[in-house]
């Protein structure tokens, strides 16, 4: 077994020159560099991108001809969060234009468009000499016929992108320069700025499966240890376990939105342990199997079968893995099984009930794995107040099961051992074949681009601490509310720029949205209608951005959206506190038992916190005539949450554009 170490990557363009550089060079010399790192990194379509160079080339060289011989012109910049490059950058002293070339289109296509509007704005949110920088995405279709440009002001941010095509190019950049404002940038150090990208989940599971490690994720991110120590530490214990024959389980905790999951898929992935990513979250299974496997069929000699088939080892769900090994008298075929949000592991009475089986499922899985003679490692990803359903047992469970069996080690993040909240200790006293770690806590948000604020902020208005929530609200978290869901559709069909992408969800208990046009079913468990939400896009009216159907907290539980618009229902509300309710027949109920006011409240906190930009919260009018759609308890919401330091979306009807800098992103 080889373990990947984390170490950084340079990041540059596989080849950059000056204007008056390029313009001495000959084509194939460019191409020859070019191609050299084609066959480094792509063993596919050689011909077929060297062709496109060529093309390209002879359309840059009568394009740039009167542009400044200083500026700097750059090809193949790699994007690392999308597993992309861009085809052509030009860097000038006021401006930064991103050209992604079609060469052979005839038409300037929807898809495309979206494409290179998204690479300009991966720069903005990722690329530290690009912030607050004018940055212009161009389309070029070669054979396209010319269109006059449409001119907006060229201020700073990403502008809409430009079309034209190989005829047209000259003028639309000569026509952009002299348009454009002074603005510094330091045009010789551009390329060398760090790039420190946040992919989503489901681009980070694509990228590691592609055999890139984590670090190539976090290169050059001002807080690149909180994630490359989590994983190192997992990969060191991994190493441990195998070279001593030894069992051992790994709780790796962390706040929501801090990388627990791309730890763990690293461990799979991003290194050579032979690992399965084991979960009891099917969405996130579907998702992540039909994402890897469409990827992995662009290779033209993949077919879409063989590559979901291919896929199924790497991510499985925990009850089929559970069920396929408890009778078997061998071991399963992996040493190494990381377990996703273990704290929501059921007890041994939910898994006599729904499953007849006779034990915990955290001590099945001690069992199972402790089938391995030489070594076995449980990596066991912990999430803080994740638990939203019934059986779910919490980290007591792991406690009690592990106690009855010393042979295992632990090692585990120190919360684990010090958390006020008895469901989620580990121990009461603990044992002595524990080892506490503090590297296998994360603590630092990569999910939110806007503001590290936003999970404490989601945290202190559940626990109904206004002052906190304010305190936290300084910084600017991107929570914004509406009683109008057209102007909620309208903001995030806004916001949702390039192929970010946005999505309603709302709570399984928000029965009385129906009333309102929301139905809060999502079929979650049908594997086709999760994939075509999470993967596909409009005009697809299936797909999340269609803002038609919102994901439930059981479809989005794990996974992510750029913008989420939270449709929020009666069965949370606040009267002086958070009053939890249940709607039965005609009627809210309340009920009583301190687990299910807890799960309700857990709803809200996965759904508060799957966005990565942006949160729009609809909050219904309600109708007076109506007892089950009181306005008094929907306004007293409202208020509470304005209270606590979202904005009023009415206030705030331009998205801005420019996510603020971070210390812990740049």
């Amino acid at each position: 077994m080889h373990i990947v170490p984390t170490t950084s990557v340079p990041h540059k363009a596989w080849w950059s020159a000056t204007l008056e550089d390029f313009r001495s060079r000959q084509n194939e010399s460019i191409v020859e560099r070019l191609a050299l790192r084609l066959v480094e990194s792509h063993p596919l379509n050689h011909a077929t991108q060297l062709l496109a160079w060529r093309k390209q080339l002879e359309i840059l060289r009568d394009s740039t001809e009167n542009l400044p011989d200083h500026w700097r012109i750059l090809f193949e910049y790699p994007l690392l969060r999308l597993g992309r490059r861009l085809d052509v950058t030009i860097i000038s002293d006021h401006a930064i234009v991103v050209i992604e070339f079609k060469v052979g289109a005839k038409t300037f296509d929807v898809a495309a468009l979206r494409q290179a509007e998204d690479y300009a704005l991966d720069l903005q949110d990722f690329h530290a000499a690009s912030r607050n920088k004018l940055i212009i995405p161009v389309l070029v279709a070669s054979d396209a016929t010319a269109q006059s440009p449409s001119w907006v002001l060229l201020w700073h941010g990403v502008v809409p992108p430009f079309t034209a095509c190989a005829s047209s190019l000259s003028d639309l950049l000569v026509g952009i320069f002299d348009r454009i404002p002074s603005n510094q940038i330091n045009i010789e150090g551009w390329e060398q700025s760090p790039y420190r990208p946040v992919p989503t989940i489901v681009e980070a599971a694509t990228t590691l499966y592609a055999k890139h490690g984590v670090s190539e994720i976090a290169a050059a991110r001002a807080d690149v240890t909180n994630l490359t120590r989590t994983t190192q530490a997992i990969l060191d214990t991994i190493k441990e376990a195998r070279d001593t024959n030894a069992h051992i389980i790994i709780f790796v905790t962390g706040i929501p939105g801090a990388g627990k999951t791309l730890c763990g898929l690293n461990a799979v992935f991003g290194a050579d342990t032979g690992a399965a990513f084991l979960t009891g979250n099917l969405p996130l299974v579907h998702v992540l199997r039909e994402a890897l496997a469409r990827d992995a069929a662009r290779d033209p000699k993949t077919s879409i079968r063989q590559a979901r088939q291919k896929t199924e080892s790497a991510v499985q769900g925990l009850t089929g893995f559970v069920r396929d090994n408890v009778e078997r008298a061998t071991p399963p075929h992996e040493h190494v099984v990381v377990f996703d949000e273990a704290q929501r592991a059921w007890d041994a009475a939910y898994a006599a009930r729904k499953f007849n089986l006779h034990d915990s499922e955290a001590a099945l899985f001690l069992d199972i794995m402790h089938k391995h003679q030489d070594y076995a490692v449980i990596v066991a990803l912990v999430g803080n107040g994740q638990e939203i359903n019934t059986g779910e047992a919490g980290l007591g469970e792991w406690g009690r099961a592990l106690i009855q069996r010393p042979d295992w080690q632990v090692r585990a993040a120190p919360s684990v051992l010090t958390t006020l909240e008895p469901r989620q200790r580990l121990f009461v006293k603990a044992p002595a074949n524990i080892s506490v770690i503090d590297a296998l806590h994360l603590d630092i948000p990569i999910r939110a681009i806007r503001s590290a604020a936003g999970a404490p902020w989601v945290d202190a208005v559940l626990r109904g601490a206004t002052n906190e929530a304010r305190q936290h609200a300084q910084n600017d978290v991107p929570f914004f509310i509406t009683r109008s869901l057209t102007a909620m559709r309208h903001a995030l069909r806004v916001r949702a720029r390039g192929e970010r992408r946005a999505g309603l969800v709302c709570s399984t208990g928000a029965r009385r949205l129906v009333a309102d046009g929301i139905w809060p079913d999502f079929p979650h468990l049908d594997n086709d209608a999760i994939a075509n939400w999470f993967l596909n896009r409009w005009p697809d009216v299936r797909a999340s951005d269609a803002l038609e159907i919102p994901a439930t907290q059981f479809a989005c539980q794990g996974l992510e959206l750029d913008y989420v618009g939270l449709c929020w229902g009666g069965d949370l509300v606040w009267q002086n506190d958070w009053l939890v309710r249940k709607f039965v027949g005609t009627k809210w109920q309340t009920p009583t038992k301190q687990d299910a006011i807890d799960f309700r409240i857990n709803t809200y906190r996965v759904l508060l916190t799957r966005a990565r930009y942006d949160t729009i919260i609809w909050v219904p009018e309600g109708v007076s005539e109506d007892p089950t759609r009181e306005p008094a308890l929907l306004n007293e919401t409202v208020a509470y949450l304005v209270k606590c330091g979202a904005r009023l979306l009415d206030e705030c009807t331009v998205p801005p554009a420019i996510a603020p800098l971070q210390r812990s992103l740049i």
